[in-house]
Parts: structure tokens; C-alpha cells; sequence
């Protein structure tokens, strides 16, 4: 974990209520995709865990989704201001452990982690298939960018104003294997239609690298901190 100041390139919106920031400094903590970062928000006690989107050098892109007060405070953040960050937080997808052709499943804003996961895939001769599901048309985000990987990709909206109509699972096709990252519900979903795979888990967190214990939550092998022990675990930790 290091503590950095980032100096913000690009914020913009990027769908509904969801904001893409670029920001550039020091990346070299993170080590995995499935990794976050906390950010300080001036004005707040607690940082805000946000996934980590794409790296490239020093330069880090982070996409989130303005939920509450803090989240609407960096959604006006400008170009040349600076945020304090930690980061090289959670253990991240373990990509030795991953097979030639897995499904990559995300809802929502778990699809950011997914785009720095498939390149790194990509990049290592695997053959991902990408599977997102968002609520509606207007939700919708990163296509463009998955289809620039080459690789194949489908898109459900729950009200079938894009793509398919319905949810996430209904598309995984004939997979063994998922990469995910999204709503518990979801998770639960895919993992009872596969044999096997990575499930990072959303949670609320306080400080971001287990000292707290907030984010704390039950595993086969015990009980586990998403934030410190996760936020992604192995399809036989998993307790649902």
C-alpha cells in the first residue's frame, strides 16, 4: 500500500450518474486487476474504495458512480487539481490460476475491474468472452472499449432497451469458468451456473486495509475481510 497524490487529467461523465477520471502519479502499487484505490475527499472523514479501471504507467483510470456526498464532491473535481490516494489495496484476480477461455461478468459499476482484467488476459494469449448486464440503455458504458480488446462481448438491460433483454446470467453461454465482479445477487447467479472461478465481492468499507473490520463477512474458511482478504475470493471460499 502507498500513499500518493494523483493530479487529476480528465473527469467527465461517462453514462448515467457514472463519471470516468483519469489522473496521473504514482501506479506502481498496484500490481493486479481486482485492485482498488481509496480517495480522499476533502470535507470527508472516510475515503471512498473505487476500483481500479486501467493503469498505463502513471496513469490511472478510475471509474465510479455518484451514490452520495462524497462521490458527488469528486464529480466536480477539476483538471490540475490533486487527490490524495492509497493504493495496491486487495489481493486482485490471480491470473495464473485462470483458463485459455473464461467468461468475464460484471454488472453495473463492477465492470470497470473487468476492462484492466481483459487486457492483462488478452496480453497473456487468453481468449476471454465478455458478458456485462446494466439496467437500462442509458446505463451502459465501456462497450467500445471491450470491443477495441478484440474480443467478443454481449450487453443485457434488465428492460431490454439494449442489447438482450434480461439479466447478466442468461448470456454467460457455455462457460466453466468466470472472472466476476458486481451486485451480490449477480454473483450468486453466476456462481451457481459455473464449475469454478473469481468473485470479488462489493462492500462498504471504512478504512480500506483491514483495520476496521467493517467489511468483514463470513467464508468457508472463516470469516474474511473483503478490503484486506479480498475483495476478490475462489469459487470454493465462497459461503452464500
Amino acid at each position: 500500500m502507498k500513499e500518493r497524490e494523483f493530479k487529476i487529467l480528465e473527469n467527465r461523465p461517462l453514462a448515467k450518474d457514472v463519471y470516468l477520471m483519469k489522473m496521473d502519479g504514482d501506479c506502481s502499487a498496484i500490481q493486479r486487476p481486482g485492485q482498488f484505490v481509496e480517495v480522499e475527499i476533502p470535507g470527508k472523514y472516510l475515503r471512498r474504495p473505487i476500483s481500479v479501471c486501467d493503469v498505463e504507467g502513471d496513469q490511472l483510470t478510475l471509474i465510479y458512480k455518484v451514490l452520495g456526498q462524497g462521490t458527488e464532491l469528486l464529480s466536480y473535481k477539476e483538471e490540475g487539481e490533486y487527490l490524495s490516494l492509497l493504493t495496491g489495496l486487495g489481493n486482485g484476480y490471480d491470473l495464473r490460476k485462470v483458463p485459455d477461455h473464461p467468461v468475464l461478468c460484471g454488472g453495473g459499476v463492477g465492470v470497470p475491474p473487468l476492462y484492466y482484467l481483459c487486457k492483462k488476459l488478452v496480453q497473456e494469449k487468453k481468449h476471454p468472452y465478455v458478458a456485462l448486464g446494466f439496467r437500462t440503455k442509458e446505463d451502459v458504458f465501456f462497450e467500445e472499449e471491450f470491443r477495441a480488446l478484440s474480443v467478443p462481448i454481449n450487453i443485457t438491460t434488465e428492460d431490454g432497451s439494449y442489447g438482450a433483454k434480461g439479466f447478466v446470467t442468461s448470456i454467460l453461454g457455455q462457460h466453466d469458468y468466470a472472472l466476476c465482479c458486481g451486485p451480490e445477487p449477480m454473483l450468486k447467479a453466476v456462481y451457481q451456473g459455473v464449475k469454478d472461478g473469481q468473485f470479488s465481492f462489493e462492500e462498504r468499507m471504512g478504512c480500506g486495509f483491514g483495520a476496521c473490520m467493517g467489511c468483514s463477512r463470513k467464508m468457508k474458511t472463516g470469516m474474511k475481510r473483503i478490503c484486506k482478504d479480498g475483495p476478490v475470493f475462489s469459487y470454493d471460499e465462497i459461503v452464500w
